[in-house]
């Protein structure tokens, strides 16, 4: 299950997740890292957009905490619905909204963090915030981090979903 922030200006237009500018780096990200964007749940922590107007153009506006709180209500109902293993936090407020409290994604970045005994929350950054990287290089070495921490859930998920075979035992 993958959960980004809010929703964006193409995603209200829309009625769905991931659709604009930021959703297009994702679904590559997602091929690149040998996912099939069909075989994971794709939703946001806030479903509600909220925004500021500049001129023709809406910008989102961060939520606050109290909008964060108001939305996990359907953020636990979608984790009840879909029961998975890991959830694949991408951005701070997905974080926030998942583990319950704020946390810096450089210090939780990539790697499993128990929510309860049975869900595991992944950190990792929104593709928009790629968008936003000014150089090219710098751009193309963060996307190219972003898919080797997909990668990398994707191996630690297949992990728990292996059976643990017994240690094989030496004759006497």
């Amino acid at each position: 299950m993958l959960v980004g922030e809010v929703p964006g200006d193409a995603e209200d237009r829309q009625g769905h997740p991931f659709v604009g500018p930021a959703g297009d780096l994702l679904d590559r990200a997602l091929a690149e890292a040998g996912i099939d964007r069909e075989s994971v749940f794709v939703t946001n922590a806030v479903k509600h957009f909220k925004f500021e107007q500049r001129g023709k153009r809406r910008l989102h506006v961060k939520p606050n905490g109290a909008e964060i709180k108001a939305c996990l209500y359907w953020l636990d109902e979608e984790l009840r619905f879909v029961a998975p293993q890991l959830v694949i936090a991408l951005g701070s407020t997905a974080a926030r909204a998942l583990l319950g409290r704020t946390v810096t994604i450089s210090a939780v970045r990539g790697r499993p963090i128990p929510r309860n005994d049975s869900l595991h929350v992944w950190v990792t950054v929104h593709p928009s915030s790629l968008l936003r990287i000014p150089e090219a290089s710098g751009r193309r070495a963060e996307f190219a981090r972003f898919v080797r921490e997909l990668k990398a859930a994707r191996a630690w998920l297949r992990a728990q979903r292996e059976p643990v075979s017994p240690r094989r035992r030496s004759a006497p």
